[in-house]
């Protein structure tokens, strides 16, 4: 047994999350976060992920690779906005984000109930959180701004995202490259979207790179979009 490590009725105390990474991030941005509330949320969600399959990064990266590759997206959230996270899972980036930015009203959305039903073990004041598919239970043009990390190609996911987008909003995704960001000038129109500004973030002490494009709801999205998802699937905008 390491120092540090005492046994409690004969199991090992896990030593608390290094959270010195995600205090760096914060005070170099202006963000104040509770870091014990982020180490208690990740030991609760590593803890459930034993036996329900809620994510696949390793616990030792949970911090750089959930939390803070989350709240890269915050600096491009105006004060006061209203938020929607599509397929956040168990609260990713969503949770993350209400935490650190009590201004904004975060919406978590996700059609599993399996991970809505981890995130439901941890409210906070302007967290939402709903269950449904983003192409049939959104209402349209409620919120500022629409995210999303992982949530399919960017494409679909511009299709899923600006009909949710208040016009003068913005839609801002989490890509990976920025050759992960093309779509048709027809496409965009189809959607009400314009390419306003491109951003590109790494996440600390990794070897990741996150592409930000700031997509502003210029006019009304069409009323045929979203299309059904095996529409959006087999035949998706270019």
């Amino acid at each position: 047994m390491t120092p540090g490590q005492e046994s409690i009725r004969g199991y090992p105390q896990v030593p608390p999350m290094d959270t010195s990474a995600l205090q760096a991030y914060c005070t170099q941005h202006g963000l104040s976060i509770d870091c014990e509330l982020v180490s208690d949320f990740g030991e609760s969600l590593y803890e459930a992920n034993r036996v329900t399959n809620l994510t696949r990064v390793p616990e030792s990266d949970f911090i750089v690779r959930h939390v803070i590759d989350s709240l890269l997206v915050q600096e491009f959230i105006q004060v006061g906005s209203t938020v929607l996270d599509i397929g956040s899972g168990p609260g990713l980036p969503a949770w993350p984000v209400a935490l650190a930015r009590t201004d904004l009203e975060v919406t978590a959305l996700d059609s599993s109930g399996k991970m809505l039903g981890f995130l439901r073990q941890w409210p906070l004041p302007n967290l939402i959180i709903l269950e449904g598919r983003a192409e049939a239970d959104l209402p349209r043009s409620k919120y500022d701004v629409v995210t999303g990390r992982a949530v399919a190609p960017l494409a679909i996911q511009l299709e899923l995202s600006a009909p949710a987008a208040k016009l003068g909003g913005a839609v801002v995704p989490f890509r990976s490259s920025r050759e992960d960001i093309q779509v048709s000038e027809k496409s965009l129109g189809h959607l009400g979207l314009e390419l306003e500004s491109t951003h590109v973030r790494d996440v600390p002490s990794t070897d990741i790179t996150r592409v930000f494009p700031v997509f502003r709801k210029v006019s009304k999205t069409d009323s045929g979009f979203p299309r059904p998802w095996g529409k959006m699937r087999t035949n998706p905008l270019t």
